[in-house]
């Protein structure tokens, strides 16, 4: 599994036309799930994400995670994170997880990071063509991969 996360000022999710989600200040997570991936990796980087300390203290310093500034979460499905464009221009995605089992991952993601915290979560579409809008703040951009 992969997450890119991203510290924003905001972020929104629109879908045929419509707005499907928006969070203020936050992180942003795209989300990629590879075959193999399992609940435990889920759970590490949902933590993981929830603790990591990359908002600014009064000093400047990235001391706070999103939980210490009562942010918001927006979590986006993203198979494109598995792409291999290493032979040839257009790029396969034989290491990404089939619809199915990721669908099932990424909605454990979600719920377990609604069960560990009381920040709003909001989401994606899974599936689905997304026009997703962000202001980056920073620019601060962290990848996991577990």
């Amino acid at each position: 599994m992969k997450i890119i996360i991203q510290r924003v000022s905001s972020a929104s999710v629109v879908v045929r036309g419509k707005s499907i989600a928006a969070i203020d200040n936050g992180l942003m997570a795209l989300v990629g799930i590879k075959k193999a991936d399992t609940k435990e990796a889920v759970e590490w980087l949902s933590e993981k994400m929830l603790g990591l300390r990359i908002f600014e203290d009064d000093d400047g310093k990235m001391n706070h995670s999103v939980t210490d500034v009562q942010g918001e979460l927006l979590l986006v499905p993203n198979f494109t994170l598995y792409a291999d464009a290493t032979q040839g221009n257009r790029p396969g995605f034989s290491d990404a997880e089939s619809p199915a089992r990721a669908r099932e991952l990424y909605n454990y993601l979600i719920e377990h990071t609604k069960e560990n915290t009381d920040l709003t979560v909001r989401t994606g579409e899974f599936g689905a063509h997304m026009h997703v809008n962000l202001i980056n703040d920073g620019p601060v951009t962290i990848i996991f991969e577990k």
